[in-house]
């Protein structure tokens, strides 16, 4: 599954794969190699890039992204591929969270009863040892959690159900 940044108003897509020396980094046409993020706390870590190691920190709030590396702060945005692809028009916004692709749920963030917002974290998943967050389509409460957490799932299974807010 790619990801995508917007960066200075540009859309930059990217994506991960393993490889013999970790992961690579696919950005565009070009392949970027051996990619690995060394946490120090919640918000900073060591980023090294084809070899190259750069003390980073950052700070997360809601999709966007605060990155300080070599002496300079950026800010992201990440546009959740999921929520990118889906309807305008919240009448017609999915009501469930679906699984982008196979894996285990590693650790679940809400619970049924719990009123959400759009972009919200609901869990998290894990899928070839990458870590993703499934976030609500839109606004609503927690209607149902259909795969709860170490057990595993198939692409695009319904992982949580919401209803709209006042049901």
């Amino acid at each position: 599954m790619y990801h995508s940044f917007e960066l200075d108003r540009v859309d930059h897509r990217l994506w991960l794969s393993t490889g013999q020396q970790g992961y690579r980094l696919h950005l565009r046409d070009q392949v970027i190699a051996p990619v690995a993020f060394t946490h120090h706390s919640e918000s900073s870590g060591i980023l090294t890039i084809a070899g190259e190691s750069e003390p980073v920190r950052f700070a997360i709030e809601g999709d966007l992204i605060h990155l300080h590396i070599r002496g300079r702060t950026r800010v992201l945005r990440y546009n959740d591929p999921l929520r990118t692809l889906a309807p305008a028009n919240d009448e017609i916004r999915p009501l469930t969270a679906r699984a982008p692709m196979p894996g285990v749920v590693v650790a679940t963030t809400v619970s049924p009863g719990q009123s959400v917002s759009a972009g919200m974290a609901l869990m998290m998943i894990e899928s070839m040892k990458l870590e993703t967050i499934i976030r609500s389509p839109r606004d609503g409460i927690v209607d149902r959690i259909h795969v709860e957490q170490g057990a595993s799932f198939e692409h695009d299974a319904v992982l949580v159900t919401l209803s709209k807010e006042g049901r």
